[in-house]
């Protein structure tokens, strides 16, 4: 973190975990029933259910010479992503939600300063695109404490988060309706890479293990919910964004 910060674990130890902004202390809040919320990440109004009621084969049939642009882009990066994570689907998750998450980031910022200059209401699309990067980074929350990024994988993220920021930052300002796009076809890819992922957990393939507590918090999940439960909501989100990309 920024400001850093240290809390002390029951064993005696430090551990330092996120707690701070350039030395600021947060709030404290608390949960409905007055006990201690132990997120920092997020707070107990952002979090919602899940509406799982999708539809798992809508597709954007692409017709203009931009809707072939993006939908042939979006392929050509699926294959060396297959190859790279092949079926290890928890990893693949979390590796992808550090990209998942920059589109909305990056739009929501080009609208706000469009906002500014025009002065000009955006139509409430600057928070719908900055919600939309919140809830991805809430998946990458989430999938860090399925899966433990490896020292190669972490230097993997730097490199191709650089790449695909700046790409999809040109890529907005010469089109915000490719980048949508663009965005669309990614979230299609995210639902079949999850389902694919469902099928693992039914076939055993992979450990349904119990949810991780963060969202079971986060997506108001029963307190019994599995590592199944969690990659159902994180679909259904995927599912929305996709549709209002």
């Amino acid at each position: 973190a920024a400001g850093g910060g240290d809390n002390k674990r029951e064993d005696g130890g430090n551990k330092e975990v996120v707690a701070s902004y350039w030395g600021i202390k947060g709030e404290e809040v608390k949960k409905e029933d007055g006990t201690p919320w132990k997120w920092n990440c997020f707070r107990p109004w952002e979090t919602y259910q899940a509406d799982l009621t999708i539809d798992l084969k809508k597709h954007h049939v692409p017709t203009t010479f931009l809707d072939k642009l993006a939908y042939w882009t979006v392929k050509s990066l699926r294959f060396p992503t297959d190859v790279f994570f092949q079926r290890r689907y928890g990893c693949r998750a979390m590796m992808l939600e550090t990209v998942a998450a920059v589109p909305g980031m990056v739009g929501g910022m080009l609208l706000h300063c469009k906002s500014l200059r025009r002065f000009e209401h955006s139509g409430g699309w600057i928070k719908t695109l900055l919600d939309e990067a919140e809830n991805e980074r809430m998946h990458l929350m989430t999938f860090m404490e399925v899966s433990q990024p490896r020292w190669y994988e972490r230097a993997l993220v730097f490199t191709v988060q650089g790449v695909f920021f700046n790409a999809y930052f040109l890529a907005y300002l010469a089109s915000p309706k490719l980048a949508h796009r663009v965005v669309g076809y990614l979230e299609e890819e995210a639902i079949h890479s999850y389902t694919e992922f469902l099928k693992e957990l039914d076939k055993g393939t992979i450990e349904n293990v119990p949810a991780p507590a963060i969202a079971i918090d986060y997506w108001r999940l029963p307190a019994d919910s599995t590592l199944r439960d969690v990659v159902m909501v994180v679909r259904a989100d995927e599912a929305h964004h996709r549709d209002v990309n």
